[in-house]
């Protein structure tokens, strides 16, 4: 069974049609040639835009130097008001400066610093879980809850039944509803005059959640000044001096962090753990593999995950199928020729791994799930080649080491004690919104092995 996906479109449209789509949902607004195209460009009497798929391009927009081509601007039109000026809208300097600080918490030594809280957090999601045996399972509310609970234990030292932490899950969960990761306006530059279609609610939202963090964010604060301050991620990234200026990050900054590390961290998590149980009730056979190997995990060992080889290569491939962001922009800041074209500065370039991971010229039956194609030649060219879950070059993602630990963590511990299972007519539809989640919910039936 092929699993699903959006249905793109097919003919032309007006810019206002294709702006009314866009709205709906962002993956079926496009149309189906860029299944196949190395590149797109996107022309109206206001703007260019180039959607590149080919690898070549992919890997000098995002590798090549700093500074060519930074993110754009635009993206902030739209997550401003949640993330401020957080590392993922920065450019130049700021930016700079603000990857000295983080980096350092996310190297691979932390990793294991940070293991037993994570484990915690897979332990106490598959108690959830296990609650629920014998129904019929929203998932992606049981991956948000798990996803939250791993960030708010491992940042802040504290469960998900934090009080503060739990109306900041709460308020996150009704703002990725509302609000695509990318506006309009990031997509195909409009002209300042037109709609946005930016609503109050979501903007209010967002002051909600920054106000709850900067009480997370002052209390730890306090606690470092006292030297009460638990070594946890939050603590790390707040002590943590530049190393060129010796400034550390003030509390304003921090919060800004944080709400960053709160959407990379649970939204994209979330979603991609829902997608990849999804997948494991669709094909029952590799379920059985991961739970199989799954047995490894007896004693929260952080040496125990680094044995979970299936579990990882079906995350990996969830991840290329459902890339919870699906588009990223930047903005050419030079004269660039790509593929016989003329990319003037300012034109926005869109790097979409929704597009590029199902590319039908580079992968092996690009639609299809199998974990198995990480092991053949295509799975491994196409993998340094034309798969960025976690974007590439200079601004890939802090988290994305964290990432593929949580997640295979994650998958394997709740599969080793619980089935889940397809239910029949109810095949969630891809559609983004902060992430890529499903349009009416991922059910699935959930037992006890």
């Amino acid at each position: 069974m092929t699993p699903p996906k959006p249905t793109a479109r097919r003919d032309r449209v007006s810019l206002w049609r294709y702006a009314k789509l866009f709205r709906q949902d962002i993956l079926s607004a496009q149309p189906a040639r860029l299944y196949r195209a190395w590149m797109a460009e996107f022309r109206t009497p206001f703007f260019r835009s180039y959607l590149v798929n080919q690898p070549e391009l992919v890997k000098t927009v995002l590798r090549d130097r700093p500074g060519d081509f930074p993110k754009s601007g635009r993206i902030s039109e739209g997550l401003r008001p949640l993330l401020g000026n957080s590392v993922f809208l920065t450019n130049g300097e700021t930016w700079e400066r603000q990857r000295r600080i983080i980096d350092p918490a996310f190297e691979g030594g932390r990793l294991r610093e940070t293991y037993p809280a994570m484990w915690a957090a897979a332990q106490a999601a598959l108690t959830r879980l296990t609650a629920r045996a014998g129904q019929e399972v929203e998932i992606e509310e049981i991956t948000s809850h798990a996803a939250a609970d791993v960030i708010f234990r491992t940042l802040f030292s504290i469960p998900i039944e934090d009080e503060i932490a739990q109306a900041v899950f709460h308020e996150f969960r009704a703002y990725q509803r509302s609000q695509p990761i990318l506006n309009l306006a990031a997509f195909v530059p409009l002209p300042r005059w037109l709609p946005r279609f930016f609503r109050a609610d979501t903007r209010a939202a967002a002051r909600r959640i920054r106000a709850l963090i900067a009480r997370l964010t002052e209390r730890r604060m306090a606690e470092i000044a006292s030297g009460t301050a638990p070594d946890d991620l939050a603590t790390k990234i707040m002590t943590t001096p530049d190393p060129l200026t010796g400034e550390t990050f003030s509390t304003a900054e921090m919060v800004d962090q944080v709400a960053i590390f709160f959407l990379a961290g649970h939204e994209t998590s979330a979603s991609a753990l829902a997608w990849t149980l999804y997948m494991m009730g669709l094909f029952p056979d590799w379920q059985d593999r991961v739970a199989d190997e799954a047995q490894v995990l007896q004693t929260g060992a952080f040496a125990e995950v680094g044995k979970l080889r299936v579990s990882r290569d079906v995350f990996r491939e969830a991840l290329r199928l459902y890339p919870p962001v699906p588009m990223m922009v930047r903005q050419a800041t030079r004269p660039e020729r790509f593929r016989d074209r003329d990319v003037a500065p300012g034109a926005q370039i869109v790097l979409s791994p929704w597009h590029l991971h199902r590319h039908e010229r580079l992968w092996d039956r690009p639609d299809d799930f199998d974990p198995g194609r990480w092991q053949t030649e295509n799975g491994k060219t196409c993998g340094r080649d034309a798969y960025i879950p976690f974007s590439a070059g200079p601004r890939v993602c802090t988290g994305a080491g964290f990432a593929m630990v949580e997640g295979p963590l994650l998958l394997s511990l709740l599969l080793r004690d619980l089935r889940v299972e397809r239910i029949p007519g109810r095949d969630p539809v891809p559609e983004a919104h902060l992430t890529v989640r499903a349009r009416d919910g991922i059910w699935l039936r959930v037992s006890k092995r």
